[in-house]
């Protein structure tokens, strides 16, 4: 017998899973996402991916600004889901809504909980240079990613990895893990275990201020830093006043000082080894190769950058 199902989502990360339980044989009563953003001076509405894909899916979609209102409450009870699937909606589910009976919630999160509980956890792992991550599907609790655990799977984080690569890989296998889970419910047979209190931690959201690279820092951990917020929002530095943002790098056996440029190739030195940049781009600018932007761009060998 097919689920009935409520997802929520917001992002492209959440989109295959979405599609994935579109295609399967349970049926998606409603789509939740979050409000459409004003662009261009609200000259138009921007839709979320989840949004989109469900308009072109022709699937039911909700948007509202907040969940804990009786509306929201009580639409959710007429609607009977037999599970509510959560995938980066960016909103907390209300304990009002999680206490309704006869309903599964169940959320998909971008680590092996309980490494890496909260909003960015795909970038913390590769900026903590781990070497690896996965895919937790769990039961949704109050309290943040706390839930217990039915289903994970691992996968290798590398030195070349970054969050667009590491993001949709990992969206593939929730897209995979969640039809296996579904199934697991359908027949009765989920088992859910709790999580070891003791090993949390935790993946605060992102700061503005730490997307500037600290030369002071080893080259691996400035190239994990460039790695796991690129494409956004990236991480930079100031050369000649002019804000210059790295997408992609590698570490040489280089000395010097922390900051201080070491041929015209662009190698930049860090408290250990150099970093090499191969990628590079200016504010407002396109991307593209080193070896285009030294072609109109004369580098100042033993200037410091900051």
């Amino acid at each position: 017998m097919a689920l009935k199902i409520i997802f929520m989502g917001t992002p492209e990360f959440a989109v295959p899973v979405l599609k994935s339980i579109n295609e399967s044989n349970h049926n998606i009563l409603e789509v939740y996402t979050q409000p459409p953003k004003k662009k261009n001076r609200g000259q138009r509405e921007s839709f979320t991916p989840v949004h989109d894909f469900s308009v072109k899916n022709k699937i039911k979609v909700r948007h509202p600004e907040k969940l804990d209102t009786n509306e929201e409450i009580n639409f959710i009870k007429k609607t009977k889901p037999d599970v509510v699937v959560v995938v980066a909606y960016g909103k907390i589910i209300p304990k009002k809504i999680l206490e309704i009976e006869n309903i599964n919630f169940i959320n998909i999160h971008a680590s092996l909980l309980p490494k890496w509980r909260g909003a960015a956890p795909i970038q913390r792992s590769i900026m903590n240079l781990d070497n690896e991550t996965g895919i937790s599907i769990m039961k949704i609790i109050p309290k943040l990613d706390a839930g217990p655990v039915m289903m994970k799977s691992k996968v290798k984080i590398t030195k070349d990895t970054n969050y667009s690569s590491l993001s949709n890989q990992l969206s593939l296998l929730g897209a995979k893990m969640i039809i296996e889970s579904l199934d697991l419910i359908e027949e009765n047979k989920a088992v859910f275990k709790e999580q070891n209190e003791n090993d949390a931690s935790y993946a605060q959201k992102i700061d503005k201020n730490e997307t500037k690279i600290n030369w002071n820092k080893k080259a691996k951990e400035i190239i994990a830093k460039i790695n796991g917020l690129y494409p956004q929002p990236g991480s930079w530095f100031l050369y000649k006043g002019i804000r210059l943002k790295i997408n992609k790098a590698k570490e040489v056996l280089l000395k010097g000082h922390p900051g201080e440029i070491l041929n015209e190739e662009f190698v930049i030195a860090c408290s250990e080894n150099a970093i090499q940049i191969l990628e590079i781009q200016k504010e407002g600018k396109k991307n593209i190769s080193i070896l285009e932007y030294l072609k109109g761009n004369n580098i100042e060998i033993g200037l410091n950058v900051s």
